[in-house]
Order: structure tokens, then C-alpha cells, then sequence
């Protein structure tokens, strides 16, 4: 039984409706007539009206923002009513005079700031009632004529309607009007609401993952649609908020809709933004930029045939070719892999929704033999379009929840690969280096990522010799550092071979393996005296006392897998305290941003540097590929006891 009051209440504009016509007084315009300018004087209860013109044919001329409106009503009911009233519907900023006198008025006349609740009523004093009949006035500024867009051209009604009665009765005359204009938006606001709250799930998904710049584009884009639709209904409700702000929710809310809702389906499909698009996009923001201007120009009601012939008709056509945007990302894509699909489809649904809403609302517009299909369909269209987008942002939430959950288990396989390859690239450039006495050696090793395929190892032999190996695998990422392991694997156990037969060997590991591909490999062995043997797999030369050591290279490991490669091997001396450097292709291969390479002659005026001295020089000339250098230093001391 508690709830009957309240059911009563929401039924109490029905009943208001349904009371006698009588009781409320409908001041036609047939009684009025109106004046353009500003006049205060123009409220006095008797003035000569003869120049005034019939306001039944009033037509807002171009650029007009103040007039005055005068009627002659005969308001004698109102002597036997109780809380006489008078009612005004206009939207704008006016004052309202009755016999001469200021009853009330909404917003301010002088700049022509007004609410959202077009429909207010002022109380009358019984001492105003007098003489019949009654003379009203009303000083009127526009600041705005509506432009709001989309749902609001059918149930907003800039003309003015004056009434008068109880107050009671008035207010239950404004309950109805609110009830039935708020009516028709009860599942639209339903399933807007549904895509706000999307569109917060869309915003702790993006937080979750800021690399998906889609989910940030949708879930704006989701905001921005129910931003807009709730600003209607609070304006079909007639809440008492500024205009001005209304307008600013609109404007802020199309232009945030036309700058993310079609990136959003160029970035789902990994597309960049085509430069028309992008130009169309601006235009599209510039032309609710300057339908924004009531708020900023005192004069703006000027600018409302501007709308009304350019910029709206302008926006609904641009939203038209925008709604297609799906349907160009992705038509050509259908064959894309199988989780992307059924975006692909959600999308291109929700760009037919789009196609069908902006069509009709174009016949809002007149148009010679055009029907004007949007009066009749508006509200149905609406509900329709709500309710299909919020089901295919359902659905598509749920998709792009999936292939999150994918994204992120794919995240960790590979966060397993990296692990697995980091070990690997420890194995490939060791920190710690195996060193025979008398022997300085320094590695400077600059990956280009994570893994790369450049190698080197340092050890010591049993008859006391440093064996050197150094190289570079074709290719890059995990491939290449396995196909390095595997080098270094198969150079173990082969200390009795020479350098030459250690290179031929790993040539046939390497063209056995078939683990495709093909690695230059360079391998020295020094002695404790200084005596050093070498021989090459396609390698860069070593350099020693700024100068070449050349050697016939031979070819890469991995090439010659139907003969048995034989590599040249050549002997030197390494003089007490001489130096040789190793290096990898990565430093003479270094290009600035100019396209300019290293070079050999650069290569070979540093290569008595230290190792990090060399790597870092060609590191800052504009690094392209692993780096690596090894310097071997023979200690004064050493060659002497030798």
C-alpha cells in the first residue's frame, strides 16, 4: 500500500490532462504582435501597437536576437482561480510584463543566457486582474536558436505558447508535457545507459593494457554516445540547467564521437588513418566547433540559418560517409585470422546501424519531394539504434575481453620464449671470460635486441693455448642465437683441432643440423709466446697495430653442404704488448641518419681503441646490427718469459 502514493503521482498528469479545457485560459498568437528591438517602454499597460506587426506570421529574420511580444488576452477567469498563474513556454532569454507590471522572467535578457526548462510559470497578483483585457508583455533575447541535433529536432518547439490558470493546474500541465516528452526514452536511456557502463569496462580494460589503443578509442567513443543521449533526456525533462552547458555536452560529445569512433575501427584492424579520413575528421569537429558558438557569440541567433542550410545538413552527410568507415576497413579483410571475424562483423553491423539512423535524420532536413521519414521514425529509430549498439558493444567487449585474456597468455609464452633466450644470449656473450695468463682480453658486446646473433668464446686449452671464436649468425632474434648455441655446442670437445680444422667441422654441425641459414666465424689460437694461428669462415679480418691481418676468408659455415669445405689457416707473431682486435659486421655497418656507414677506414683508424671505446663510436654513429668487439692484448712480461 506504500507504493499507491507514488503510483498516484506519476498518474496525476494524466488526470491533469483530461480536465476541463476551461479551466486554463490558451492565449493564441492570433492575440499577439510583435516589434524588433529593445525597448523598455514597451511594457506599459496601453501603447500605440499600430506599426506593430501580427506575431501568428512571426519568422525569426536573420540575425535577430531581440524582440518584444505583445497580447491582449481576457484573463477574468483568473479572478475565481486560486494561485493564479501564468504559464510561458519559449525558449530563450525573456521578461514577462502583465498590465505594466514585471511578474517573473527566465535567464538573463542582456546577453540572452537561458535553462534548459523552456516552460515556467509566474505567479499573479489578484490586484494585477482588474481591468480586461489584461495586457502581456514579453521582453525576448535569443541567444541561440536550437541546433542541437539528432533526437532533439522532435520534441523541441522554439515558438512561444502562453497560458494561464491555477498554478497547480499549470504544474501539472508541465508534469505532462515532461512525462510524455521523456516517455519515448525509456529504452534508448536503457540501452545507453548499458553502453556507459560498457564503455567504464572499456576504460579499466585500457588501464590495464595501455599498448591497445583501440579499447581507449571505443570506450570514449562509448562515453561520448551516452553523454549525448543522457544530455537529451535531461533536456526532454526540462531540468533547470543552463543552455549554454547543454549545448557545450553536445558539442563536446559529437566532437569527441568523430575523432574516436573511426580511428577506433582503423586501429582494431592495425590501419593507419587514411589522410582523407583524417582531413574529414577535422572538417566534421570544425563544423560542431562552430555550431558551439552560441555559447561564445551574444549575437549567435544569427548564425542559425547557417546551420540549418550548411553546417547541419554538412555533419549528417559527413556522419553518412563516416558510418562506412567499417565496411572499408574491413571488407577487403574478411579473410583475416579467426578471433578478428567476428570484430570485423560486430563492426560493419554497427556501421549499417549508424548508415540507417544518419539516412533518415537527413530527411529531417527539408527537402523537396522528400518525406520528412525522421518525424515519423525518430523515437522507433532511436530505441532501434540504442538497443543495437549496446548489444554489439556487448558483444564486442565480450570478444575483445577474449582476446585480451589471449593477448596476455600469449604475453607469457612469449615472456618464457624471452627467458629461454636471455639464458641463451648469456651462453653466447658470457660475462665472465676464460683467460690464459699473460693475456688481456676485453669484450664489448652491444645486441641490437633482446637476442641477437653474433657469439664469441673464450677458452683455455689444456697445452695452455687461448683459443678465440668469434662470429655472426645470418638472420636475428631466437633463430639466429640457436643456430649460434649450436656452433658453440658443436665447437666443444675439438681441442686438438687447429683453427682450420675446428672451421670445418662446425660447417658440416651447421649444414647437418638444417637449421637453415648460414654464420661467418672467425677462430684463433694464441700461444703463450705470442705465436697465434687463424683461419676464417667469411669473418672480418682481425686488425693488429692499426692494420689488417688478412687471411683467405672462405666461405660462411652452413654454405658448402656437398663438399667438404677446407679453410686456409695463416701464422703470426703477436710482438710483446701488441693488440688485436676482433670485431663483428655490425660496426663497419653502422649508418648515421644521413644514410652514411662506418666504414672500414673509421674501423681502421680505431682498432687500436679499447674494445668499449670502438663499440661505443660506432654505437653512437647509428647502430643497425649486433655489435661486438673482442680486443686480445699479449702482456710485455709474458713474451719475455716465453
Amino acid at each position: 500500500m506504500r507504493s499507491l502514493p507514488k503510483v498516484l503521482l506519476l498518474l496525476l498528469p494524466l488526470f491533469a490532462v483530461a480536465l476541463p479545457a476551461q479551466s486554463v485560459i490558451s492565449i493564441a498568437n492570433e492575440q499577439c504582435v510583435w516589434h524588433e528591438g529593445d525597448d523598455p517602454t514597451w511594457a506599459a499597460a496601453t501603447l500605440d501597437e499600430s506599426d506593430w506587426r501580427p506575431f501568428a506570421e512571426f519568422k525569426q529574420p536573420f540575425g535577430l536576437t531581440r524582440i518584444w511580444v505583445r497580447c491582449h488576452p481576457d484573463l477574468s477567469l483568473l479572478q475565481s482561480q486560486p494561485q493564479p498563474a501564468l504559464q510561458v513556454s519559449l525558449v530563450g532569454a525573456y521578461q514577462v510584463y502583465l498590465n505594466g507590471q514585471l511578474i517573473g522572467g527566465e535567464g538573463d535578457v542582456e546577453n540572452g543566457y537561458s535553462s534548459v526548462n523552456s516552460i515556467r510559470s509566474f505567479p499573479v497578483s489578484p490586484g494585477l486582474l482588474g481591468s480586461q483585457p489584461a495586457s502581456v508583455a514579453l521582453r525576448v533575447t535569443y541567444r541561440t536558436v536550437t541546433f542541437l541535433g539528432g533526437i532533439s529536432y522532435l520534441y523541441t518547439n522554439d515558438a512561444m505558447h502562453l497560458r494561464a490558470g491555477s498554478r497547480p493546474l499549470l504544474d501539472a500541465l508541465f508534469a505532462a508535457a515532461v512525462v510524455s516528452r521523456t516517455l519515448p526514452f525509456a529504452l534508448p536511456v536503457l540501452c545507453f545507459g548499458v553502453i556507459g557502463v560498457i564503455a567504464v569496462m572499456l576504460l579499466g580494460l585500457y588501464f590495464y593494457d595501455r599498448s591497445r589503443l583501440e579499447i581507449l578509442l571505443l570506450s570514449l567513443a562509448c562515453l561520448a554516445l551516452a553523454g549525448i543521449r543522457v544530455n537529451e533526456l535531461c533536456r526532454a525533462a526540462m531540468l533547470a540547467y543552463p543552455l549554454p552547458v547543454c549545448l557545450a555536452i553536445i558539442g563536446a560529445g559529437n566532437i569527441t564521437l568523430t575523432v574516436t569512433e573511426v580511428p577506433f575501427f582503423y586501429a582494431l584492424a592495425k590501419r593507419r588513418v587514411p589522410l582523407f579520413i583524417q582531413l574529414s575528421i577535422g572538417a566534421t569537429s570544425l563544423i560542431y566547433l562552430a555550431q558551439c558558438a552560441p555559447i561564445v557569440f551574444i549575437s549567435s541567433a544569427a548564425l542559425a540559418p547557417i546551420n540549418d542550410l550548411i553546417l547541419r545538413p554538412a555533419s549528417l552527410v559527413l556522419h553518412l560517409l563516416f558510418s562506412l568507415t567499417p565496411f572499408l576497413v574491413f571488407w577487403r579483410n574478411l579473410k583475416v585470422a579467426d578471433r578478428m571475424r567476428p570484430l570485423a562483423l560486430l563492426c560493419m553491423a554497427w556501421g549499417a546501424a549508424d548508415f540507417i539512423w544518419f539516412a533518415v535524420e537527413l530527411t529531417g532536413i527539408p527537402i523537396p519531394g522528400i518525406p520528412n521519414l525522421f518525424a515519423l521514425w525518430g523515437f522507433t529509430l532511436l530505441g532501434a539504434r540504442g538497443f543495437a549498439v549496446a548489444g554489439l558493444l556487448t558483444a564486442l567487449l565480450a570478444l575483445m575481453f577474449r582476446e585480451q585474456r589471449q593477448v596476455t597468455e600469449e604475453r607469457a609464452i612469449l615472456a618464457g620464449e624471452m627467458q629461454a633466450a636471455g639464458d641463451i644470449q648469456r651462453m653466447l656473450a658470457p660475462s665472465a671470460l676464460e683467460t690464459a695468463p699473460g693475456l688481456l682480453i676485453e669484450v664489448a658486446f652491444r645486441p641490437m635486441r633482446e637476442v641477437g646473433g653474433d657469439f664469441y668464446q673464450c677458452r683455455v686449452l689444456p697445452d695452455g693455448r687461448q683459443r678465440l671464436v668469434v662470429g655472426d649468425v645470418s638472420g636475428k632474434g631466437t633463430g639466429a642465437a640457436m643456430a649460434a648455441a649450436l656452433i658453440l655446442g658443436g665447437a666443444a670437445a675439438r681441442d686438438s683441432d687447429s683453427p682450420a680444422e675446428l672451421l670445418a667441422h662446425l660447417n658440416r654441425v651447421l649444414c647437418e643440423s638444417q637449421v637453415g641459414g648460414f654464420a661467418t666465424c672467425l677462430c684463433a689460437d694464441v700461444a703463450p709466446g705470442g705465436h697465434v694461428q687463424f683461419a676464417n669462415a667469411g669473418h672480418l679480418s682481425p686488425y693488429c697495430r692499426n692494420r689488417e691481418i688478412a687471411v683467405e676468408p672462405g666461405l660462411p659455415l652452413g654454405v658448402a653442404s656437398a663438399l667438404e669445405e677446407r679453410y686456409e689457416q695463416r701464422e703470426f707473431e703477436l710482438a710483446p704488448g701488441a693488440m688485436l682486435t676482433f670485431l663483428s659486421d655490425g660496426v663497419v655497418e653502422a649508418r648515421d641518419a644521413s644514410g652514411k656507414l662506418f666504414g672500414f677506414e673509421r674501423t681502421l683508424d680505431l682498432s687500436s681503441q679499447p674494445a668499449s671505446a670502438i663499440a661505443d663510436a660506432a654505437q653512437k654513429f647509428g647502430q643497425e646490427d649486433d655489435i661486438t668487439v673482442l680486443t686480445l692484448t699479449l702482456a710485455v712480461e709474458e713474451a719475455a718469459r716465453a
